[in-house]
Protein backbone atom coordinates (compact mmCIF):
# COMPACT_ATOMS: atom_id res chain seq x y z
CA UNK A 1 0.00 0.00 0.00
CA UNK A 2 1.52 3.45 -0.93
CA UNK A 3 2.01 6.33 1.54
CA UNK A 4 -0.79 9.04 0.72
CA UNK A 5 -0.06 12.71 2.18
CA UNK A 6 -3.42 13.45 4.50
CA UNK A 7 -4.36 16.37 2.78
CA UNK A 8 -5.03 14.15 -0.18
CA UNK A 9 -6.65 11.57 1.32
CA UNK A 10 -10.13 12.80 0.12
CA UNK A 11 -8.75 13.28 -3.86
CA UNK A 12 -7.48 9.49 -3.45
CA UNK A 13 -10.88 8.25 -2.42
CA UNK A 14 -12.30 10.19 -5.13
CA UNK A 15 -10.14 8.43 -8.05
CA UNK A 16 -10.71 4.83 -6.25
CA UNK A 17 -14.32 5.62 -6.09
CA UNK A 18 -14.40 6.95 -10.14
CA UNK A 19 -12.03 4.01 -10.92
CA UNK A 20 -14.51 1.16 -9.60
CA UNK A 21 -17.52 3.08 -10.79
CA UNK A 22 -15.59 2.92 -14.69
CA UNK A 23 -15.00 -0.47 -13.69
CA UNK A 24 -18.96 -1.84 -12.39
CA UNK A 25 -20.23 0.37 -15.32
CA UNK A 26 -18.32 -1.53 -17.90
CA UNK A 27 -19.03 -4.77 -16.78
CA UNK A 28 -22.99 -4.01 -16.11
CA UNK A 29 -23.04 -3.00 -20.10
CA UNK A 30 -20.76 -6.57 -21.02
CA UNK A 31 -23.56 -8.14 -19.01
CA UNK A 32 -26.70 -6.38 -20.65
CA UNK A 33 -25.27 -7.23 -23.62
CA UNK A 34 -24.69 -10.87 -22.88
CA UNK A 35 -27.69 -11.74 -21.27
CA UNK A 36 -29.95 -9.59 -23.70
CA UNK A 37 -28.16 -12.29 -26.77
CA UNK A 38 -28.76 -14.99 -24.52
CA UNK A 39 -32.66 -14.58 -24.06
CA UNK A 40 -33.48 -14.17 -27.56
CA UNK A 41 -31.96 -17.03 -28.25
CA UNK A 42 -34.05 -18.95 -25.25
CA UNK A 43 -37.42 -17.31 -26.27
CA UNK A 44 -36.33 -18.94 -29.78
CA UNK A 45 -36.10 -22.07 -28.25
CA UNK A 46 -38.82 -21.63 -26.00
CA UNK A 47 -41.00 -21.36 -29.47
CA UNK A 48 -39.56 -23.95 -30.81
CA UNK A 49 -40.37 -26.45 -28.05
CA UNK A 50 -43.53 -25.80 -27.76
CA UNK A 51 -44.15 -25.74 -31.44
CA UNK A 52 -45.81 -22.55 -31.46
CA UNK A 53 -45.86 -21.60 -34.83
CA UNK A 54 -45.17 -23.65 -37.95
CA UNK A 55 -43.44 -21.13 -40.04
CA UNK A 56 -40.01 -20.20 -38.85
CA UNK A 57 -41.26 -16.54 -39.43
CA UNK A 58 -41.75 -15.74 -36.36
CA UNK A 59 -38.99 -17.39 -34.81
CA UNK A 60 -36.58 -15.40 -36.89
CA UNK A 61 -38.02 -12.25 -36.35
CA UNK A 62 -37.24 -12.51 -32.46
CA UNK A 63 -34.24 -9.87 -32.05
CA UNK A 64 -32.89 -7.15 -30.12
CA UNK A 65 -32.33 -3.22 -30.66
CA UNK A 66 -29.82 -0.94 -28.65
CA UNK A 67 -31.37 2.33 -28.03
CA UNK A 68 -28.53 4.94 -26.02
CA UNK A 69 -27.87 2.58 -23.41
CA UNK A 70 -31.33 0.52 -23.29
CA UNK A 71 -31.30 -2.76 -25.13
CA UNK A 72 -35.00 -4.14 -26.09
CA UNK A 73 -36.03 -7.95 -26.99
CA UNK A 74 -39.06 -7.36 -29.65
CA UNK A 75 -40.03 -9.68 -32.35
CA UNK A 76 -39.25 -7.18 -35.59
CA UNK A 77 -41.13 -8.98 -37.92
CA UNK A 78 -44.54 -10.31 -36.60
CA UNK A 79 -44.59 -8.02 -32.99
CA UNK A 80 -48.76 -7.76 -33.32
CA UNK A 81 -48.76 -12.04 -32.69
CA UNK A 82 -46.54 -11.75 -29.59
CA UNK A 83 -49.51 -10.21 -27.73
CA UNK A 84 -51.82 -12.97 -29.12
CA UNK A 85 -49.48 -15.87 -28.71
CA UNK A 86 -48.48 -15.49 -25.60
CA UNK A 87 -52.02 -14.02 -23.61
CA UNK A 88 -54.42 -15.95 -26.27
CA UNK A 89 -57.05 -14.32 -28.08
CA UNK A 90 -60.59 -14.84 -29.34
CA UNK A 91 -61.36 -16.94 -32.79
CA UNK A 92 -63.60 -15.56 -35.13
CA UNK A 93 -66.38 -18.19 -34.38
CA UNK A 94 -66.75 -17.60 -30.96
CA UNK A 95 -64.25 -19.57 -29.84
CA UNK A 96 -61.24 -18.89 -27.37
CA UNK A 97 -57.60 -19.79 -28.03
CA UNK A 98 -55.78 -20.41 -24.78
CA UNK A 99 -52.06 -18.21 -24.75
CA UNK A 100 -48.81 -20.40 -24.63
CA UNK A 101 -46.38 -17.92 -22.45
CA UNK A 102 -43.02 -18.20 -24.24
CA UNK A 103 -41.52 -14.70 -23.22
CA UNK A 104 -42.71 -14.43 -19.70
CA UNK A 105 -40.75 -17.46 -18.35
CA UNK A 106 -37.37 -15.82 -20.48
CA UNK A 107 -38.16 -12.17 -18.81
CA UNK A 108 -38.51 -13.65 -15.52
CA UNK A 109 -35.26 -15.79 -15.89
CA UNK A 110 -33.58 -12.60 -16.95
CA UNK A 111 -34.57 -10.36 -14.29
CA UNK A 112 -33.10 -13.23 -11.92
CA UNK A 113 -30.21 -13.71 -13.59
CA UNK A 114 -29.29 -10.06 -14.42
CA UNK A 115 -29.44 -9.38 -10.47
CA UNK A 116 -27.21 -12.48 -9.47
CA UNK A 117 -24.58 -11.18 -12.42
CA UNK A 118 -24.65 -7.68 -11.18
CA UNK A 119 -24.26 -8.72 -7.83
CA UNK A 120 -21.04 -10.62 -8.54
CA UNK A 121 -19.66 -8.24 -10.88
CA UNK A 122 -20.12 -5.51 -7.89
CA UNK A 123 -18.63 -8.12 -5.51
CA UNK A 124 -15.14 -8.69 -7.32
Amino acid sequence: MSNIDIGRLSDEITNQLRRYSQVVSEDVEQITDELTAEGVEKIKNNIRSKKLIRSGGYVKGWTRKKVGKSIFIHNRTDYRLTHLLENGHAMVNGGRVFGTPHIRPVEEWMVTEYEKRIEKAIEK
